[in-house]
C-alpha cells in the first residue's frame, strides 16, 4: 500500500535531487544548443575537410550509446589528462551527445532558407557573419524550435543515466532511499510524477515559444 506519510517524509530529498537533475539538464542543453550550431556551421562550410570531419564526428556521436560516452568521459578521459567530476563528465556527455541531434535540426532549418536570401545578402555586400546573424538564422531557427524542444525534453528524461557515474540525481536518490528503507513504491512513484510534471511544463514552454516565434 502507498504510504502517504512516508512519501511526504522523503519528498525534500527527492526535490533536492530534482534540482541536480535540472541543473544537469540546463548545462547539457546549453552545450547541445551551442555546439550543435557550431557543427551546423562547419557542416555548411562546403565539402572541404571541416565539413567531412564534422559529418564523421556527428555520425560517430549519434551511432554510439550515450551511456558509453558518459563512461568514456569519466573513466577513460583521465588517461589523456582530462579529469572531470561526475557532474561535469555527465553533463558534458549529455551536451555532446545531443549536439549531434541539434546539429541535424539546425541543418534542416538552414537548408530551408531560400537560396535567394544568400544571393540578396551577397548583392548587398553583407559579410558572412552578418549574413548568418541577420538573414539566415532568424529564418532558420523558428521553424525548428519544436524539434529542438523534443530533443531537449528527451535529454531531461535521460539524466538518470548519470547515476552510472554516481551523480546524485533524482533516480539515484530514489534507489538509495529504497535500499535504505526497503520501500520502493513511494520513491519511484514520486520520481515518475516529478519527471512527468517537469516534462509537461517543458513541453508547454516549447509550445509557447513555437507560437510566439511562428507568429512573426
Amino acid at each position: 500500500m502507498f504510504d502517504w506519510e512516508f512519501a511526504i517524509s522523503i519528498l525534500p530529498a527527492l526535490l533536492k535531487a530534482l534540482r541536480v537533475t535540472l541543473q544537469a539538464t540546463l548545462v547539457g542543453i546549453s552545450i547541445a544548443l551551442l555546439l550543435g550550431l557550431v557543427w551546423a556551421f562547419l557542416g555548411h562550410s562546403g565539402r572541404g575537410l571541416p565539413a567531412k570531419v564534422t559529418a564523421a564526428s556527428v555520425e560517430f556521436i549519434r551511432s554510439t550509446p550515450l551511456l558509453v560516452q558518459i563512461y568514456f568521459l569519466f573513466y577513460v578521459a583521465p588517461n589523456f589528462g582530462l579529469t572531470l567530476s561526475p557532474f561535469s563528465a555527465g553533463t558534458l556527455a549529455l551536451g555532446l551527445h545531443y549536439s549531434a541531434y541539434t546539429a541535424e535540426v539546425y541543418r534542416a532549418g538552414i537548408e530551408g532558407v531560400p537560396s535567394g536570401q544568400w544571393e540578396a545578402a551577397l548583392s548587398l555586400n553583407m559579410g558572412r557573419f552578418l549574413t548568418w546573424r541577420s538573414v539566415i538564422l532568424p529564418q532558420a531557427i523558428p521553424p525548428v524550435i519544436p524539434a529542438l524542444g523534443n530533443y531537449l525534453v528527451a535529454m531531461f528524461k535521460e539524466t538518470p543515466l548519470l547515476a552510472a557515474i554516481t551523480v546524485m540525481e533524482l533516480l539515484q536518490t530514489a534507489k538509495i532511499i529504497g535500499a535504505q528503507t526497503f520501500r520502493y513504491l513511494e520513491p519511484l512513484t514520486l520520481v515518475g510524477l516529478l519527471f512527468l510534471a517537469v516534462s509537461l511544463v517543458a513541453s508547454r514552454l516549447v509550445r509557447r515559444l513555437e507560437v510566439r516565434f511562428g507568429s512573426r
